[in-house]
């Protein structure tokens, strides 16, 4: 049984071995980065010393003592969860109308040029869209204080104010990434058969109700794939965003500073690697426990949408 089982996977690979040429890429990446560096997750218990390496003094949970004993646990898990949470709800939203708007255009090639068009955005480096807020933020010559100031009202120091940002940073990534993610909706959409639709038109069916009573139901199992798989990372923060648009703005640090960036701000001034991986392995058990949750709830009550 289990030759047959060895040689059934010898002419799987050999039948398709360029299909699995093109995921050899992403598996090395995947093994370098992730599965090869886990057995050096041990330093966030030992005192670690360049000198001798992994094999440092073990000091147990003393580097998870002094990040949850500090001020700063609380304010950036809080920080990341409430703006990742914000750009899983917003991204998704957006995403799924973009798709739907896109789907129901009736000239292909305007629908072409509109989906190029929210595409354009995913590829500009936070760099250049930190300059571009910037340009519309900034308190002397932004853009923004320009039509504030024009139509009578007070210019705002947005860069002197905390409150602000959570809303400007979602507002800033849904641009960013939401016409991206709306293509696997649009593709969802794609496979759904035209006989249902078809069915639901000689019903009566307006299109307002067909994307209410058939899109988007079918579209869910979709939605609570991706975001099974996006919930994994929700303690893990986009810190090229963060480090173009915030920098180190200590003033904005409140309501913006997420682990990510407090490791390598912490990494950079301490120079203390185990500190920064045993935040970093917390950040690992919290997604790995929200992935199992998320998943475990939704298997119980809405199975079609579960990852395992």
């Amino acid at each position: 049984m289990k030759k047959h089982r060895i040689r059934g996977i010898g002419l799987e690979f050999k039948k398709n071995k360029f299909s699995y040429l093109f995921l050899l890429p992403a598996t090395i990446y995947t093994l370098i980065f992730s599965y090869f560096t886990i057995p050096y997750m041990v330093i966030a218990f030992e005192d670690f010393k360049y000198n001798t390496g992994i094999h440092s003094q073990w000091v147990g949970l003393k580097n998870f003592s002094f990040f949850f004993s500090s001020t700063k646990a609380w304010e950036v898990t809080r920080n990341t969860l409430v703006l990742n949470i914000s750009y899983l709800v917003v991204d998704t939203v957006i995403a799924l109308v973009i798709a739907i708007l896109v789907n129901e255009i009736r000239k292909r090639k305007f629908a072409k040029l509109t989906q190029s068009a929210m595409l354009f955005p995913h590829f500009l480096s936070w760099v250049i869209i930190a300059y571009v807020l910037y340009a519309f933020l900034s308190s002397e010559y932004g853009l923004l204080n320009k039509m504030l100031t024009g139509v009578g009202m007070e210019a705002v120091n947005w860069y002197n104010n905390a409150s602000y940002w959570p809303v400007i940073l979602v507002i800033m990534h849904a641009l960013k990434t939401a016409g991206y993610n709306s293509i696997v909706y649009l593709a969802a959409i794609t496979g759904i058969d035209s006989g249902i639709y078809e069915a639901a038109v000689i019903d009566g069916a307006s299109t307002w109700k067909r994307i209410w009573y058939v899109t988007l139901p079918l579209l869910m199992p979709t939605v609570c794939i991706l975001t099974l798989m996006s919930i994994g990372r929700i303690f893990y923060g986009d810190f090229a965003m963060y480090y173009a648009i915030v920098k180190d703005n200590g003033i904005l640090l409140k309501t913006t500073d997420v682990i990510d960036t407090y490791v390598f701000r912490m990494l950079r001034t301490t120079g203390n690697p185990s500190m920064a991986m045993a935040i970093g392995v917390y950040q690992s058990v919290m997604g790995f426990l929200m992935v199992f949750g998320a998943n475990w709830f939704t298997k119980k009550f809405f199975p079609e949408g579960a990852l395992f």
